[in-house]
């Protein structure tokens, strides 16, 4: 407990400040709802000025599945920057809090104190989870306070909250990657800007497999793409089976961590 205290010590200021991020990026995304619905009502509508606009742009940005002038639409478009976000957070907490102890040269105090290194990395990952956890949370709560005062009394809690569940799990994976990539490499320093580029890598690959049907194979290797977002607005909510081999690909991930730290020669 000690060990989880510590870590959390560590990250609070970094906690804060992602937190104070997440609710700027979704009071800043949903003032622009009122652009939209501006549009609508003195000229041509939002959807009428997508349809001009090429298969491939509106793919890139993530235009191409949802109805802009509606609140549940619009919720889905932000939300895929507002996830992108939180697994940035993710990846780079995961592989930082691994990393930490080698990259501010504390390795040795931790390593002489008589706790294994098991017990090492399920303080840290313990931590990492919690944080995780508070940044939904603040996610959460920054929708169901802020969208009311666009939505104009229709009540769109429901959507938001299956899209938070959606981005918890897409969170915990990459928090899980970037752990096992730090606990993996000989350079953990390096792990961060690896993770985050991972995780961009990703979203690019999630927007280009909306240009073509052919390209849908690709989702399987893309967690923005384990949940459907148009089936949550449509009211269906989370597919169970898709919960439950994305929760199996965070327990793959965290095994090799401990694994791959168990193994691995620390720089002191």
């Amino acid at each position: 407990m000690n060990m989880v205290l510590r870590e959390l010590r560590a990250n609070t200021r970094a906690l804060v400040i992602w937190s104070v991020c997440m609710f700027l990026c979704v009071l800043s995304g949903m003032a622009k709802f009122t652009a939209y619905t501006s549009a609508t009502a003195t000229g041509p509508s939002i959807n009428d000025l997508l349809k001009t606009m090429p298969t491939s742009i509106k793919a890139l940005f993530g235009f191409a599945s949802f109805d802009m002038a509606t609140m549940s639409g619009y919720l889905a478009l932000l939300f895929i920057y507002v996830e992108l976000v939180a697994a940035i957070h993710a990846a780079l907490l995961g592989a930082g809090i691994i990393a930490k102890e080698e990259s501010d040269k504390t390795t040795e105090y931790l390593m002489v104190k008589p706790v294994s290194r098991t017990a090492i990395v399920t303080s840290k990952l313990v931590a990492a989870l919690l944080n995780v956890i508070v940044i939904n949370v603040v996610t959460l709560v920054s929708f169901l306070i802020v969208v009311p005062l666009y939505s104009k009394g229709s009540n769109a809690s429901g959507e938001v909250l299956m899209m938070t569940l959606s981005m918890f799990v897409v969170q915990l994976i990459f928090l899980s990657f970037g752990a096992a990539l730090a606990a993996s490499m000989r350079n953990p320093r390096a792990s961060g800007s690896i993770a985050s580029g991972t995780v961009l890598t990703a979203y690019f690959l999630a927007r280009i497999t909306d240009m073509s049907d052919k390209l849908r194979f690709l989702n399987v290797i893309t967690p923005f793409k384990y949940f459907d977002l148009g089936r949550i607005v449509a009211g269906h909510g989370l597919n169970l089976g898709i919960v439950l081999l994305s929760l199996a690909l965070v327990a793959a991930f965290s095994v090799l961590t401990y694994v791959f730290y168990q193994k691995r020669d620390l720089n002191i």
